[in-house]
């Protein structure tokens, strides 16, 4: 995520190593239950393997999250290892991976690259559970901006959050709603002691009940190819949009130009989680679409501002449709953002919807 220097330059920097310690080293890790390989992450990579585990109420087969092993995977099948495999680009190495259903019904891949930017901000979660007998699928991306810590709590707490939510099965959109917003609260909580001030972005989405809900706040984009046709479920959250100029300028906030449409000159994006000095014109309220499963949907994309800067909506999808496997879809979409000059972090997700298939 691009962010010029001035909003760091607000606060003060004699803590700036005060949070080093808190990100943790993924460990080498071969999963008993789901036969996953995880290989140590560069700090502050968003990658720290599968998980398979089991709760009560919520039955979790899947969990991007963590790296320890658990329970049984149940109705998964892992695709792939994960690895960061293949020749590395000199500036720096893809992870990627990918699962199945053991119906064959949903398939999914990712890859994220640390790409030409120095460090990598970009974080991403996906979970498959059960809850109260429903099937629940997450994915998200999170793009960070001024520093990796906001993305890195929305790996480790958003998802977790909104399946604790008492309205998540019977209203999934309020739910969001408010997790979202109480997510960043308890982050900007979380932080109000550090001296930084970083934000990120979060497209998530969201499988229950026969619905696909797609949550966006910031400038990461969620796709989907339905009946062969692309279309996005989320609008980048750009201060130029006229309805997001009106909401800041509302709010007491200016527009200024600066390079790009920034918020007070600083921020290239109208929402976004944390970034604390820009409140209240800068919200993580997210907009939210919500998509009925059916045979017409065909796959689903979600990526970092790395991957859209260089490729378009329908290229996305249509390499998704083509290739038989998710993450080797997630990976080429990721080389191409970087071949073409992408000069950010590149994260990408691909979903693959099978509806023809036969359980068994």
């Amino acid at each position: 995520m691009v962010c010029i220097g001035r909003l760091r330059a607000l606060v003060l920097r004699a803590a700036a190593g005060a949070g080093a310690g808190r990100r943790r080293w993924a460990r080498v890790l071969c999963g008993r239950a789901v036969d996953v390989c995880v290989t140590p992450r560069p700090r502050g990579h968003g990658w720290r393997g599968f998980r398979a585990v089991a709760g009560a109420r919520t039955k979790m087969m899947l969990d991007s999250s963590d790296s320890d092993s658990g329970a049984p995977a149940g109705q998964l099948q892992l695709q792939r290892r994960a690895a960061a495999a293949g020749t590395q680009p000199q500036d720096g190495g893809y992870a990627s991976a990918g699962w199945q259903r053991e119906d064959g019904k949903l398939k999914c891949g990712y890859s994220s690259f640390r790409g030409k930017r120095a460090t990598m901000e970009d974080f991403y979660d996906v979970k498959l559970t059960e809850i109260d007998g429903h099937a629940v699928s997450l994915f998200g991306v999170f793009d960070g901006h001024g520093g990796s810590r906001a993305a890195e709590y929305l790996k480790e707490h958003l998802f977790e959050n909104l399946m604790k939510h008492p309205k998540f099965l019977t209203d999934t959109k309020l739910a969001i709603s408010e997790t979202y917003q109480k997510t960043d609260a308890d982050f900007l909580e979380s932080e109000s002691s550090a001296f930084r001030d970083d934000g990120s972005t979060a497209s998530t989405a969201v499988l229950v009940g026969g619905h696909l809900y797609v949550a966006n706040v910031g400038d990461s984009r969620a796709v989907i190819s339905k009946a062969g046709k692309a279309r996005a479920l989320s609008v980048d959250h750009k201060p130029n949009r006229s309805d997001e100029r009106k909401r800041i300028e509302n709010a007491g906030g200016v527009v200024i130009w600066a390079g790009t449409w920034r918020v007070g000159g600083v921020l290239a994006m109208s929402r976004a989680f944390g970034n604390r000095l820009l409140k209240p014109f800068v919200v993580a309220e997210p907009e939210i679409q919500e998509e009925l499963i059916n045979g017409e949907l065909e796959s689903l994309v979600l990526a970092s501002d790395g991957l859209w800067d260089a490729v378009e909506n329908e290229e996305a999808v249509s390499l998704a449709k083509t290739e038989d496997v998710p993450e080797s879809a997630a990976r080429k979409l990721t080389e191409i953002a970087y071949s073409r000059g992408s000069a950010d972090n590149i994260t990408c997700i691909v979903v693959q919807f099978h509806h023809d298939k036969i359980a068994g």
